[in-house]
């Protein structure tokens, strides 16, 4: 059998690729919050439940780790998608992130890796509507 010369296995002790940084949507505190409750119910449907979210010290707006790439097809009125590149974000520590009081809501090694785009968008619109609902209502 001969050989191609191309070896793709890592060499002996050399360190790990670095995962690519993960991308992070933003919305409402309200919204998010109810997002947080519809995908934790559905769980047990979808393939994959919610991942490490963001909380901003204000408590105006929740921030939602999805993964590398999300932001550019990310369109849902009402939220931003933006690429971290790494940017304060420190995984495989308990650390809160550096940026000013910004803490986890559900921290990394509480749940998930990252939340499925697709069940965040779903979850998000089923959040609105139930908002508006709610709002109506008074």
């Amino acid at each position: 059998m001969d050989s191609t010369g191309t070896n793709t296995a890592p060499e002996p002790g050399a360190a790990p690729a670095p995962l690519p940084a993960p991308d992070l949507v933003t919305v409402p505190a309200r919204q998010g919050l109810e997002a947080v409750d519809i995908i934790r119910r559905g769980a047990g449907h979808a393939a994959y439940g919610v991942g490490p979210v963001l909380h901003d010290g204000s408590g105006d707006t929740l921030g939602f780790i999805v993964p590398p790439g999300t932001a550019d097809a990310w369109d849902l009125p009402g939220s931003a998608c933006t690429q971290t590149n790494g940017r304060g974000m420190r995984f495989g520590d308990a650390a809160s992130p550096t940026a000013g009081v910004t803490g986890w809501l559900l921290p990394p090694e509480a749940v998930g890796p990252v939340t499925d785009p697709e069940v965040l968008r779903a979850a998000l619109g089923e959040a609105a509507r139930l908002i508006e609902a709610a709002d109506n209502c008074r």
